[in-house]
């Protein structure tokens, strides 16, 4: 699984932060989505999954058949 962030997109709800911490986190100045960890273990792959599908606007996206 490999996971992509758009910035851009992010309003800063931190749901994906809340879901899978080992793989997301907020810049402190804004609220935007960090990437830790752009292909996480199998262990992480429903939290991410969950992630993605709940971020509001769509910042959070799965590449290669997550």
């Amino acid at each position: 699984m490999k996971v992509t962030v758009d910035q851009g997109l992010c309003c800063g709800a931190g749901q994906c932060v809340l879901l899978a911490p080992e793989v997301f986190d907020q810049q402190e100045e804004d609220g935007r989505v960090v990437l830790l960890d752009p292909e996480p273990g199998e262990g992480q792959a429903a939290a991410v999954r969950e992630a993605a599908a709940t971020c509001p606007t769509g910042a959070v996206r799965l590449v290669d058949g997550g």
